[in-house]
């Protein structure tokens, strides 16, 4: 994962993100990524799945 973190209490995921970094252009170039689970993953000591990408325009 890139810039990604979670934690779990009870039923609540919470999941935080640096919005000030930066990974690069995409691959198609028109954006920047900022964070990225990088394809699905678990979500720690639970059965759900995540995945997720945040970009903005370049």
């Amino acid at each position: 994962m890139k810039n990604v973190e979670f934690s779990v209490e009870g039923n609540i995921l919470t999941i935080k993100v640096d919005l000030s970094k930066e990974f690069g252009p995409s691959s198609s170039g028109k954006s920047i990524l900022i964070a990225s689970t990088e394809g699905n993953v678990t979500i720690p000591a639970r059965e759900e799945k995540i995945g997720m990408n945040i970009y903005r325009k370049k």
